[in-house]
């Protein structure tokens, strides 16, 4: 819905205008061109989901449930899928929002009033989702991650309702670091963070219009959807000084955890293309 009030501006302004715009050159679509884009990033958060996911006997499924030497569940405080602002999950804020900026490189083909095309981009954000978890130590659990930046290919389609407003859909793949962080209450267990340098692959969704200026430049508004498997970062907690009963250790001698593996968020920007 956003992205539709956004555009009619540029519909308004595209129709008021058209009778001029026909008789003008460059209306068309079609050829290479460089851009960038500048707007807002939000993170999605999942509350029917636990914030913090842990795998108990390290066979790489997270899944699993952290219980004392009695089987009661060890983290019954509960969780915070958001920002801890305090001791308890009860105090938990929302994610951080933050400025995204891009640039791309792309290709369009126009045949009437449709476009077909495909871009590259290289896109970083500053938005940071934050997961916390709490035991009844007691003892908090607070893991962050932001988008270090991503390379994304994606195609574009759409139609042109009023010459030079094209109004489109664009989809495609992403590949991705992801900066994490770690922090804990916990001094008994040892905390070993692991596979913070690796890529992850993920999807890009979204639509857009671009209203031409002139001949050359372009602007326009894009919403995308973004999500992003973080499957390969954990954290490895170990024996440190607790005892053999502590709940990290009774299946097996230690336990991994990790936030929950769909890193998902929304972006909606500001686009300025330049074409050749």
């Amino acid at each position: 819905m956003r992205i539709i009030l956004a555009t009619l501006p540029f519909v308004a302004l595209a129709s008021m205008a058209s009778p001029a715009f026909a008789q003008e050159d460059g209306a068309e679509f079609s050829g290479p061109y460089i851009g960038v884009s500048a707007g807002q990033t939000s993170v999605k958060n999942r509350t029917s989901v636990d914030a913090v996911q842990f795998d108990t006997n390290r066979d790489g499924t997270f899944n699993e449930q952290v219980l004392t030497s009695t089987s009661a569940n060890a983290f019954a405080p509960g969780f915070c899928a958001g920002e801890a602002s305090g001791a308890t999950p009860t105090t938990c804020d929302k994610d951080k929002k933050g400025t995204q900026y891009s640039a791309r490189a792309g290709y369009d083909v126009q045949s009437g009033s449709t476009v077909f095309g495909a871009l590259v981009e290289f896109d970083k954000s500053e938005a940071s989702d934050f997961s916390s978890a709490y035991s009844s130590t007691p003892a908090g659990y607070h893991f962050a991650r932001d988008l270090d930046y991503s390379v994304s290919a994606r195609a574009r389609a759409g139609f042109t309702p009023a010459p030079k407003l094209l109004v489109y859909g664009t989809g495609g793949i992403s590949y991705a670091r992801i900066n994490h962080s770690f922090s804990t209450t916990n001094t008994a267990n040892s905390f070993i963070p692991t596979n913070d340098d690796d890529m992850v692959w993920g999807w890009q969704g979204g639509a857009g219009a671009e209203l031409k200026l002139g001949s050359a430049l372009s602007v326009g508004v894009e919403y995308l959807y973004n999500r992003y498997t973080d499957n390969k970062y954990y954290v490895a907690v170990g024996a440190g000084t607790a005892p053999a009963t502590n709940p990290f250790l009774l299946n097996g001698g230690g336990t991994n955890a990790r936030q929950d593996s769909r890193f998902a968020f929304d972006t909606l920007r500001a686009t300025v293309n330049l074409r050749f």
